[in-house]
């Protein structure tokens, strides 16, 4: 007999993973490689069983962030290239031969580190150089005649790819991305004409595919959100969206009581809610705890019994107050959906990062590890 039940959980479709993973290829076409970003968890929606769904649908390469989300994939049975973008913390560089990762160098000092670790290892180390074009962030910021006397310097490493990362490519309004864009083939022309070549060039994510801008794709594109459904809003004059991709994951948690509150009353922490009328509330099994933001108190919903129904005083650790007044019955155990749908009514990620003044990102990967995942 089983002793715990389902208090708060996640289901996510598998249907929908490679739904998406195959609108983004139908979008890109044949000749573009995809490696779909699974760091976080993949969003939350569980790294090692979406990276079996994407490699089973023909992804070659996958992207994580760290060399132990990487080896992690490996000791599930990955069998994909899987590169490590995040990879510059020097303690974490056997780890990369270890489990055969590919790491993302972000500067010139880095290469040469790597390349006297390709000596000592005796091996041909590959790896891909992440170039800084306006990010300000991670990556190199040199020019090509610097970085081709680096890549030439490292005479026992091999470099396999040339990347770049868009620090606006939702927002049309400014000319930043093609400005990046630029930048970047100008590195890549300036290395061709000197006999460097990178096997793979890579530049865009979810946005670039989304709205068609197809002199960012290159040899690969990377998309993380829309794997997972999602498109975030772009600013401007936006272009045509050539990419459909629906939300995978469905976030539900259990009703732990249901109690009848007088005109008046005061509800959660800091009194922070009168009620205005006789109120019938739910006290819903999960709270900031599980990723619940602490902003959508007093503002945010949930949907119960195919509703939407107002979240009511403060987000607490553990458990969340609704408003059913205006619902059919409910029970302790009822179920009811934090992000989702029921019927024609839904929720996903963009619409409660509206609310609690974030973006959608926030929203899934701050779904705690305590919070269950269901494969459906």
């Amino acid at each position: 007999m089983n002793s715990f039940a389902l208090r708060c959980w996640t289901e996510v479709s598998r249907h929908q993973i490679v739904d998406n993973f195959r609108a983004v290829r139908n979008v890109v076409g044949a000749s573009v490689g995809i490696m779909p970003v699974v760091k976080a968890d993949a969003y939350h929606h569980g790294a090692v069983e979406v990276s079996r769904l994407l490699v089973g649908e023909g992804a070659q390469w996958l992207a994580v962030s760290s060399v132990e989300e990487g080896a992690s994939l490996r000791q599930a049975g990955i069998q994909a290239r899987i590169l490590v973008m995040a990879d510059f913390l020097p303690a974490e560089r056997a780890g990369l031969i270890e489990y055969e990762l590919t790491p993302v160098i972000h500067s010139l000092p880095d290469l040469r580190e790597w390349d006297q670790l390709a000596v000592r290892s005796g091996m041909p180390l590959h790896y891909h150089l992440k170039i800084d074009t306006g990010m300000g962030r991670l990556g190199a910021r040199a020019g090509a005649a610097e970085i081709l006397d680096a890549v030439n310097g490292a005479r026992h490493c091999r470099l396999e790819g040339l990347m770049t990362h868009f620090a606006s490519a939702g927002d049309y309004s400014t000319p930043q991305t093609e400005e990046q864009t630029a930048t970047f083939l100008d590195i890549v022309s300036g290395l061709r004409r000197a006999g460097v070549e990178p096997h793979y060039l890579h530049l865009a994510s979810t946005i670039p595919v989304a709205y068609g801008r197809s002199r960012a794709w290159g040899q690969f594109v990377r998309p993380g959100h829309a794997i997972y459904g999602y498109v975030p809003p772009p600013r401007g004059d936006v272009p045509e969206r050539i990419l459909d991709v629906k939300p995978a994951l469905t976030w539900k948690a259990s009703i732990l009581t249901v109690k009848d509150l007088p005109e008046g009353s005061l509800v959660g922490y800091g009194g922070t809610y009168r009620t205005s009328r006789p109120t019938r509330i739910a006290v819903v099994a999960a709270g900031y705890a599980d990723g619940v933001p602490h902003q959508l108190s007093n503002k945010g919903k949930l949907i119960a019994s195919g509703k939407l129904v107002p979240i009511l005083g403060a987000v607490s650790m553990d458990v969340t107050t609704i408003d059913v007044t205006d619902c059919p019955p409910l029970a302790p155990g009822d179920s009811v959906t934090i992000l989702g749908r029921e019927g024609d009514t839904s929720l996903d990620a963009q619409d409660i990062a509206s609310v609690a003044g974030t973006i959608s990102y926030s929203i899934l990967c701050n779904i705690s590890a305590r919070v269950r995942t269901i494969y459906v």
